[in-house]
């Protein structure tokens, strides 16, 4: 069942990538889904920030995928922005979820739409533009992403902040 979260500005997406990186474990997908300007980005910036990244955080549109170790768990930040389905098919991006050839961490893919494929276990965030700012539709899908999920908007209550 998805949740909604109101974001009326850049500081409320900001507070939910915080809210996001308390819950987050090694092995946690994040789809995020959204047009220009929705906010992914903003998201995952906070999310690294609060995970112990220092180095900054920007859209990996043009390297595809941008690697950040030295956080509390390793970071794997895509953008699927300007690919087509069989190219991200190429990419092979389920290695960094299964733990196969990278180490387990988080996983935050940007235009997930554009994936052919899903993991078997994510939690999917699709940020809109509305007339008080942004909109998250959160949905897990998954065991541990469902706990996680539940974490979060409980969190996310203690905050003031309630999801409608």
């Amino acid at each position: 069942m998805p949740q909604w979260i109101e974001l009326p500005d850049e500081t409320a997406t900001q507070n939910l990538g915080a809210v996001l990186s308390r819950s987050l474990t090694q092995g946690s997908v994040l789809l995020l889904n959204g047009d220009l300007g929705s906010g992914k980005t903003t998201l995952v910036q906070s999310l690294g920030s609060n995970l112990g990244i220092r180095e900054p955080i920007v859209s990996p549109t043009f390297t595809l995928v941008s690697e950040y170790p030295e956080g509390r768990i390793p970071l794997y930040h895509f953008d699927l922005y300007r690919l087509q389905p069989e190219e991200v098919e190429e990419l092979v991006l389920e290695t960094y979820w299964e733990g196969d050839e990278y180490p387990l961490g988080l996983v935050a893919i940007e235009w997930a739409e554009r994936l052919p494929y899903l993991p078997a276990e994510y939690l999917a965030i699709s940020l809109a533009i509305v007339e008080s700012g942004r909109r998250a539709k959160l949905q897990a899908t998954g065991k541990h992403h469902q706990q996680m999920l539940q974490q979060v908007l409980a969190e996310w209550q203690k905050t003031g902040t309630q999801p409608s």
